[in-house]
Parts: C-alpha cells; sequence; structure tokens
C-alpha cells in the first residue's frame, strides 16, 4: 500500500538556498514583523492592535502560552511571530458566501493551507450538504438543526467526537465540556494528545500535577537552564528575553538538540540598542549536537555520574535531605541507573564523552536548574520515560520546589494548558467528575473516551460518526495524512468552528458545517454588554484577554454563544443548565468554574486585577507532591537505543519560521535560509555522501514502519545542513503523511512525529 499527500499548489521552482543564520531577531524580525502586519491589517490597524497584544488591558496574543511577566513594555510586548498570528487573525481579507460559490469543496482540497490561509476571516456559517458539490449560506438555527439531528440519530452519544485546539478560552472550553458531557461523552480529544501529552504523563506519575513547576522569576533566578528538543528563536521567541535576563544574572545555558538552533546561538533583543546595532547577546554556553531520540539517554549518563560524584563525595552532590523526605523509590532508580552502559549512551547520543562530562561539569556547579523542552521530547515511542528521567536528574539534587529550578514543558499554544484545567480531557478525573456532578445536578460519563488517535480510528471504522471541531485544523495537525483524511471523509458529519479556512474544511463527512466564530482580537458584546474571556499560560497563571477590534461580519458569534446555542438546541430541558444566560454574561460561567475547578476561589474578582492570578502548584508551593505514594516518585526507564537499517535516516518533523503550528504564514524559513519554498529536507552533508544523493537533488521521502505500508512524501528538494548524522528533518505538515497512525508514544499515545524512519528515494 502506499499513501500520497494532497495535491500542492505551491510552486518551489523561485525556491533558493543559504546558509543558516547565526543570531534570532534583531533589524530583520522588525522588519518582518512591519511587512506581515502592513501587508495583512494596513498602518493603522496595525498599530492599534499590536500595542494591545499581551497588554493587560489587551488580549492575549493567539500564539504561543509563554507568559507576559509583571512589566510589559508599553510599545510592544510581542515577538516577530506572534505579529504574525495577530496580522493573520486580524486581517482584512475575506471569505465570503461569494468565495465558496466560485469555489468548490473539490477544489478546495486541491489547495495548500498556506493558499487557504491567505484568503481571510470567515464571515458566514456555511452548509455542505451531501452530495453537493460548494458549500452554500445557511442561517445559525438550521446550522444549529442540522448538528442536533445527526446527533439524535446516534446509536450512543460514543459515536460524537468533539476536538478542541490550544485556542480556546477557559470559559468556552469549559461550557463545551459540560455540552458534552451533558451529551453523554467523554469524546474529548484535543491539540495536547498531539504535543505536551507525553508530559503531562510523565509529570503527573512522577511529581502529581502535569504541568510545569517554575515561573519566570525562576528562570531569572536559575544557575543553570537546560533547553532540550526545543527551538524558542521561531516557537517561543519572547523566551528569548528571559533567557538573555538570565544570562545577564549569570545563568549558564546548555542546548540540547539536533539542529543547530539561531536563536540559542545569539539574541539580538529588537527592544535593546544593542539588539539593533549591537551584536546581541551569545545564549547558550554549550550546543549539545544530540541524535534524534537520544535524550533518554544522555539524563540517564548525568544521572549516573551525579551518583558516581556522591559515592567520590558524600553529602555533595545528592540532596540527601530532600531525597529522603520528598521522594520515594530512589533506590531502585539508583541501582538501575548505575548499570548505565556507556557504548549504548554515546550510540544513542551521538555526543562525545567528554561533552556529557562537561555538562556534566555545569550541573556540579549548579545548585539552581532548570529543565525546558518542547516536542522535541515528547514525540517519541520513549517520550514519558525520557520526561521521567528528566524529573529523576531534578529530583537528585532537589531541584523541584525551589526557587530558581524546576520543570518547564514549553506548552505550544494559547491556552493549551487552560484548556485541559477546565476539563477538556477524555479521561477526567473522578474528583472533576464528582464536582461537575454537584453543581450541575446531572451524571457525567465516567467511562474514558477518545484521545486523538483513537478519534481517528473510531472514524476510520464507522465508530464515531458526528465530528464536531472548535477551533484548530484537525487535518493538517494530526499524523498519517492519508489515514485521517479516510477516517473524517467516512463520518455523516463534520462541522468546524473556526476564523479562517483551512484543509479541514475541504475533508468533510458526508454533511458538513463550517461555523465563523469571533478570534481574540475581535470586540465580544453580549446581552449584559462587552465580554472578556481568560486564558492561562504555561507557568499557570490566569489573566483576562479583551478584544478590540470590529468582528469582520455580523454573522461571526463567540465560541460561547455557539457551544451554548447548540447546546440548548441539542439538549433541551434535559439538564439544569442555564446555556443562554452563560452566553449573555461570561461572569456566570466562572462562577460555576470556581465552584468547579480547584484554585478558582474568587475568580471573577482575582481576574479583574491587571495580570492576572497564579494557580496553585503543590510541588513548587510546598513540595507536596499528589502522587499514588503521596512523594515525587523517582522511576525506573529503560534506554533503548534507536537503531535504523543501513541506508535510513531518522526523521523529525519541524516547523519553519514562518509557520506556528499548521497556519503558514509565508513560504520562508529565513534562520535555516531557505526562501520561497517548503518541501525541503535538511541532510548532514556526510550522509548525502554514504547515501549517494547530492545537495540540491529531488528526492522522495518513503518512511518505513512495521506495518508494511510505504509512507511517501515526494518531491523534495535536499539541502545539505548541519544537522546531527544519522538524522535529517522536514517541515509539517508536508510530512505528516510519513508518520504512521500507529506509531505512538508508550503511556501518553502521542504520535511520534519526531522519530520517523525514513529512506531518501532517487527520482528516475
Amino acid at each position: 500500500m502506499v499513501t500520497k499527500p494532497p495535491v500542492s499548489d505551491v510552486d518551489d521552482s523561485g525556491m533558493t538556498v543559504g546558509a543558516p543564520k547565526r543570531f534570532a531577531a534583531g533589524v530583520p524580525a522588525v522588519l518582518s514583523t512591519l511587512k506581515h502586519a502592513g501587508r495583512e491589517m494596513g498602518v493603522k490597524r496595525s498599530a492599534q492592535t499590536l500595542l494591545k497584544v499581551n497588554q493587560k488591558d489587551g488580549f492575549d496574543c493567539p500564539g504561543c502560552a509563554w507568559p507576559e511577566g509583571d512589566h510589559r513594555s508599553p510599545i510592544g510586548e510581542y515577538c516577530e511571530n506572534g505579529a504574525k498570528a495577530v496580522a493573520e487573525e486580524a486581517t482584512l481579507r475575506q471569505v465570503t458566501p461569494e468565495f465558496f460559490a466560485a469555489h468548490s469543496a473539490a477544489s478546495l482540497a486541491e489547495r495548500t493551507d498556506f493558499w487557504l490561509g491567505q484568503q481571510g476571516r470567515l464571515t458566514h456559517p456555511m452548509y455542505l450538504a451531501d452530495g453537493a458539490t460548494h458549500y452554500t449560506p445557511i442561517s445559525w438555527d438550521d446550522a444549529f438543526g442540522v448538528v442536533a439531528e445527526e446527533l439524535a440519530a446516534l446509536d450512543s452519544p460514543d459515536e460524537a467526537a468533539f476536538y478542541t485546539s490550544g485556542r480556546t478560552s477557559n470559559e468556552a472550553a469549559f461550557v463545551y465540556q459540560l455540552f458534552v458531557r451533558a451529551f453523554g461523552t467523554n469524546n474529548l480529544p484535543d491539540c495536547s494528545n498531539m504535543c505536551h501529552e507525553s508530559s503531562g504523563s510523565a509529570l503527573s506519575e512522577t511529581i502529581g500535577i502535569g504541568k510545569g513547576s517554575v515561573s519566570l522569576q525562576d528562570l531569572h533566578e536559575a544557575d543553570l537552564i537546560m533547553v532540550v528538543g526545543q527551538n524558542p528563536g521561531t516557537n517561543h521567541p519572547r523566551m528569548l528575553s528571559a533567557l538573555q535576563k538570565a544570562k545577564r544574572a549569570g545563568a549558564h545555558i546548555v542546548a540540547v538538540n539536533p539542529l543547530p538552533e539561531a536563536g540559542l546561538m545569539r539574541f539580538k533583543n529588537p527592544q535593546r540598542p544593542s539588539g539593533i546595532a549591537g551584536s546581541g547577546t551569545p545564549l547558550a554556553d554549550e550546543f549539545a549536537q544530540i541524535r534524534v531520540n537520544g535524550d533518554l539517554a544522555l539524563f540517564r549518563a548525568l544521572n549516573r555520574m551525579l551518583l558516581e560524584a556522591e559515592d567520590a563525595s558524600p553529602g555533595t552532590v545528592v540532596d540527601r535531605a530532600f531525597v529522603d523526605a520528598h521522594t520515594s523509590g530512589y533506590e531502585e532508580f539508583a541501582a538501575d541507573v548505575r548499570a548505565t552502559d556507556w557504548a549504548d549512551v554515546l550510540e544513542a547520543t551521538g555526543l562525545p564523552r567528554t561533552q556529557i562530562e562537561r555538562i556534566h561539569e555545569r550541573v556540579l556547579k549548579s545548585r539552581r536548574v532548570v529543565v525546558c523542552w518542547a516536542m522535541g521530547l515528547t514525540q517519541h515511542r520513549n517520550s514519558v520515560p525520557t520526561i521521567r528521567e528528566v524529573v529523576n536528574f531534578l529530583l537528585l539534587r532537589g531541584n523541584i520546589g525551589r526557587p530558581g529550578a524546576g520543570v518547564c514543558p514549553v506548552r505550544g499554544h494559547s491556552n493549551v494548558q487552560g484548556d485541559r484545567t477546565m476539563g477538556i480531557y477524555e479521561k477526567p478525573s473522578a474528583a472533576f467528575l464528582d464536582a461537575l456532578e454537584a453543581e450541575f445536578g446531572f451524571a457525567p460519563p465516567r467511562e474514558h473516551g477518545h484521545d486523538v488517535v483513537d478519534a481517528i480510528r473510531a472514524m476510520r471504522d464507522g465508530r464515531v460518526k458526528v465530528f464536531f471541531a472548535v477551533g484548530g485544523n484537525f487535518v493538517a495537525a494530526t499524523p498519517d495524512t492519508a489515514a485521517t483524511e479516510a477516517a473524517l471523509r467516512n463520518t455523516a458529519l463534520t462541522v468546524q468552528v473556526s476564523t479562517k479556512l483551512n484543509r479541514s474544511h475541504a475533508v468533510t463527512g458526508r454533511r458538513a458545517l463550517i461555523l465563523p466564530t469571533l478570534g481574540r482580537t475581535d470586540a465580544d458584546v453580549q446581552a449584559s454588554g462587552p465580554q472578556f474571556v481568560t486564558v492561562e499560560d504555561s507557568m499557570s497563571a490566569v489573566h483576562a484577554s479583551t478584544g478590540r477590534l470590529h468582528p469582520a461580519s455580523p454573522e461571526l458569534r463567540s465560541e460561547v454563544a455557539i457551544v451554548c446555542g447548540l447546546a440548548e438546541r441539542v439538549l433541551g430541558d434535559r439538564v439544569a443548565v442555564p446555556w443562554r444566560d452563560f452566553t449573555g454574561d461570561y461572569d456566570l460561567i466562572r462562577d460555576r468554574i470556581e465552584r468547579v475547578i480547584p484554585g478558582f476561589a474568587d475568580f471573577n474578582a482575582r481576574v479583574r486585577v491587571p495580570g492576572g492570578f497564579v494557580l496553585p502548584h503543590g510541588p513548587r508551593d510546598e513540595r507536596r507532591f499528589p502522587t499514588a505514594t503521596g512523594k515525587a516518585n523517582f522511576t525506573v526507564n529503560t534506554l533503548e537505543v534507536l537503531r535504523v537499517p543501513d541506508g535510513r535516516l531518522i526523521l523529525q518533523t519541524v516547523r519553519s519560521h514562518d509557520q506556528y503550528n499548521t497556519t503558514i504564514y509565508g513560504l520562508d524559513d529565513r534562520y535555516r535560509g531557505i526562501k520561497a519554498g517548503r518541501r525541503v529536507v535538511f541532510v548532514h552533508p556526510a550522509d548525502l555522501a554514504a547515501l549517494g544523493v547530492a545537495d540540491g537533488e529531488v528526492v522522495d521521502l518513503v518512511s518505513e514502519w512495521k506495518d508494511g505500508a510505504e509512507r511517501r512524501a515526494p518531491e523534495f528538494r535536499v539541502v545539505a545542513y548541519p544537522t546531527a548524522q544519522g538524522c535529517c528533518a522536514a517541515y509539517f505538515p508536508e510530512t505528516n503523511v510519513l508518520v504512521p497512525l500507529d506509531s505512538t508514544a508508550e503511556v501518553s499515545n502521542t504520535p511520534t512525529s519526531k522519530s520517523v524512519v525514513v529512506r531518501l528515494e532517487q527520482r528516475a
């Protein structure tokens, strides 16, 4: 079997490849920001919008979830890619019913997400009838009727799946999960399933809470910061300012990544004169160019070396007071890690032993250590054991619950963490369901639901017949593109609540709806007056977000209004939930959140304080670990070296600098030297020589997995690049077709998008 991606409308014939950059931000970032903002919004709209991004009286950036801190620049609290995200949403371009009349659903399916996203904001609810070729306008009442009809026809509520992206507000997420559970299912897959589910799984087991334990102040106070499997220069650019501040305070930074990332080499802060005219700040003191999937081996080696250093100088390395008082499983962990084989470590990491020893020396000299990571750690088969080993590393020296230290999983999408806090989870805790039942008087379902991968399997097999998505681009975000598209086309109805056009609108069930919604930048006025929503950042801070722009169309509804209106239509009086009141006044939703979810006492009052408030975190605040043992848990994690057949490479999917998640802002990747193209594969020159492939040659990427299927991504230009040997990298979503649906992480079920075995097949 051979699976192929959709037809591309991007002409890469004008692509050029230059040298990778050795710094991030600076003047090029300023010019890029002005270019994107001016093109999409115009000068006046750009000024009134960008000056409100991430301000205490403004709106939360629809990009990443990096926190803002207390002191914010009045001239701009945003980064280049944040400005692109804002411009993408606040664009003056519009997708009207006339657009859909001119473009069939089949023709849209042949377009790329870049082209689709460039068309503008959606303005009207649209309906694709069974057998129809084009979407046509539909009233909101009739749209809700279509959904209600299909849901009523199901044999079980579990035949529907309700997806959520990270951009959904706390208020919308809460009423969404409330509606879904009142309907009768826990089928609440979300984007966390594909990115940081491995982090949540590992942290819940080891420290008792699936969130990071650090604040911005902790980063500023750290002695050592390890940035592992992460590219902050593109994915979380404002993090570079925090690293710069830490560096100036004396912190050392170790970057661990298969690719050299410009942002971790040198940062030119565009808000400082030195970032405009000067050379900027060197950030990484050590760049460990690790082989893909070698991180577990690295941290096992560091842990072994720490134990050996403790043996040599008892009482000086391991924090025995912390270990004895606050942890469990130390002896089993220590016995296992002492048996670590250096030969396996060196093969798995691809690092020289001397470099690992240098990193170890930095650790010994550092009392306060923070480890930051992103999807470079979370999307492998052994992601959960890897992150557990990171926790072992921090526990050994008491680096959780200490100022300037802790775990820092950097979430990739604004409010993806808040959605989980609000109950967007297919495996809710009994305590959460008990609180929901006590507050609303109905018995929520207790059986676990489908995550993303299981939802795709269920649609494929006919066990899920209705797919409803609030935000996101499910088709482009998920693995195994051909399998995902076939699964969605096997449903009776697909519904997308969206701000802009994307590929998921073109890959539909027998019937389909597009429901246009307000964005973060839009003013939201309901029956009681102007509304605000709230979000939670990567460091558990909750704050308000208030849009200011006039909506693109009077037909747009807020996510809260859409969910509550649909719930009222579908459920009627089956549950005593005041859906209409919730729509009219979001304070009423926050009152209920306060009574259901711990940490939200006085929610409405505290979130009105500029900057909001921070949720409690037992491990961070008082070294209280709500695990099964009542303590932080050391774990035993087996090291398995990822070995591939001769002539194969390990592919990791990555983003370009003109991209955020599945949203493509442009066709350049400035930091990697790519201009006007995306179908490229980065390969070390030595690997190209061994494979007999020339720099600049066009090849097909073919993934190989145990199911025997060949998954093919055709026509990729080879770029000789200083990645780790034996590894290669290419952009998603173009390479999602290569990720097998059933190749997932242990425990978390996250797709293994960072460790795909591929061959480069030369074209005839």
